[in-house]
């Protein structure tokens, strides 16, 4: 016939071959694939938000950018060393979850926690640096010029507002108080709204951390 000269049935076969292997690496890598455990329904990004280049400084006086980010699992938290309750609060979370996940070293080896200060008047990285001691080696201040920290926090949807002075030096900063997911490849995947549990937390990037391993 002189339609299979045209379009050999072999060319047919190998065509559709292709398509089929196409379609099964869709559904094997898509995201949007993956079966969401209801838990997490409201924890996960519907479309994981790649960060853009940024460049802060460390509590040991060092520049810090994305390329920190690659390949490990971060948990972020946008605070200040100021702060009352918040702050200390759910860093001490971060730690029980940290110090649990170490029971499990293969998800613990790639996890690290950041802490973003929103107030860079106060949180140099001295200051930082003897705040982060409380916390233990897998935590890492950040700070920066005043633009640097707003278009970070802008990226995260993190906001914040440094309140009225009650005398010289002494302020209140009025923030964001959740905690924000960064998957290996710099993307934010996940956030965690208030209040934290050490065991909900937890559980939830246990599981999150095994959906993506998939």
């Amino acid at each position: 016939m002189s339609t299979n000269k045209e379009f050999p049935l072999g060319t047919l076969v190998l065509f559709l071959s292709v398509v089929a292997l196409l379609i099964v690496a869709y559904i094997t890598l898509s995201p949007q694939k993956r079966e969401i455990p209801r838990e997490l329904i409201a924890v996960l990004r519907p479309h994981a938000v790649p960060l853009q280049p940024f460049t802060l400084t460390d509590q040991n006086g060092k520049l810090y950018t994305e390329q920190q980010l690659k390949g490990k699992w971060s948990l972020f938290f946008f605070g200040y060393t100021y702060c009352p309750d918040i702050c200390p609060t759910t860093l001490s979370t971060l730690k029980i979850m940290s110090n649990e996940l170490k029971k499990s070293p293969d998800i613990a080896s790639d996890m690290q926690i950041i802490f973003v200060s929103v107030d860079p008047d106060r949180d140099t990285p001295e200051v930082l640096a003897r705040y982060m001691e409380y916390f233990g080696p897998e935590f890492t201040g950040l700070t920066g010029f005043p633009n640097e920290l707003a278009d970070m926090a802008k990226q995260f949807g993190a906001a914040y507002i440094k309140e009225a002075e009650t005398e010289p030096g002494n302020y209140l900063v009025s923030h964001t108080s959740s905690v924000f997911l960064v998957g290996p490849q710099a993307r934010i995947i996940a956030s965690f709204s208030p209040p934290h549990n050490p065991e909900t937390i937890t559980s939830q990037y246990k599981q999150i951390h095994d959906l993506f391993q998939q």
